[in-house]
């Protein structure tokens, strides 16, 4: 018999652009709206960056996944301050241009790559939700893409062997299954909302959301750090 955890575990390719375009449709139009002086708000999430600074990192980042540019050293701290230098004279509305392209192009080249960009899909749409918190809209870490973000999160998670979890969600009817323990560790639990288990495992600030975490320390659970 299939079980719910079982189907997580065979990759659908379009996940990753899927996640992508319904987090374009959602993000820009925020973007587009807003005044100058928001895109140089400091994103908590990304010290020493702004607004502009993650927005300007992700659309360079989809562009190059998009034009198939991976030389060495790409996606380094080193590489991405680069790309972000590289736009220091481009106008926001250029920078938002870019990214609504990479958001809406990249996807096809991810559900292509075999699995090694998925982890890079799920990472922007996380940005996007640093971007919404710099600028205080709701929505952080959530929104129409969370079903798709936690699948991705889960499958991501037991691929890497990532400490074992069960998760009892809010946002879900069945539990969700994340890392993978071979029987070595008994799974630790979460009761709680999808958006907060997201900022769990991306190493964001929980802020006080009301969850319950047993058998494993927040610390562990970070895939980004």
């Amino acid at each position: 018999m299939t079980t719910p955890a079982d189907v997580h575990d065979v990759r659908d390719p379009e996940q990753p652009g899927r996640l992508l375009t319904i987090e374009r449709d959602a993000l820009i139009p925020l973007l587009r709206g807003r005044a100058e002086e928001d895109f140089a708000r400091p994103v908590a999430a990304c010290p020493g960056w702004t607004v502009r600074h993650v927005l300007a990192h992700c659309s360079s980042a989809l562009t190059r996944v998009a034009e198939g540019r991976f030389e060495a050293g790409v996606f380094s701290p080193e590489s991405n301050d680069q790309d972000i230098a590289e736009r220091e004279g481009w106008s926001n509305g250029r920078v938002v241009d870019e990214l609504e392209r990479g958001l809406g192009e990249a996807g096809s080249v991810i559900a292509g790559a075999d699995g090694k960009l998925d982890g890079l899909a799920l990472g922007e749409w996380v940005h996007a939700g640093d971007v919404r918190e710099a600028l205080g809209e709701p929505g952080a870490y959530g929104g129409a893409g969370l079903p798709d973000a936690l699948a991705l999160l889960a499958r991501i998670t037991r691929e890497r062997g990532h400490v074992p979890l069960h998760a009892d969600l809010d946002d879900l009817d069945e539990p969700l299954r994340l890392g993978e323990s071979g029987g070595e560790r008994p799974p630790g639990r979460f009761i709680g909302d999808g958006p907060t288990l997201v900022r769990l495992y991306a190493g964001r600030p929980v802020d006080g959301g009301a969850y319950e975490l047993a058998g494993v320390e927040a610390k562990e659970l970070n895939i980004f750090g």
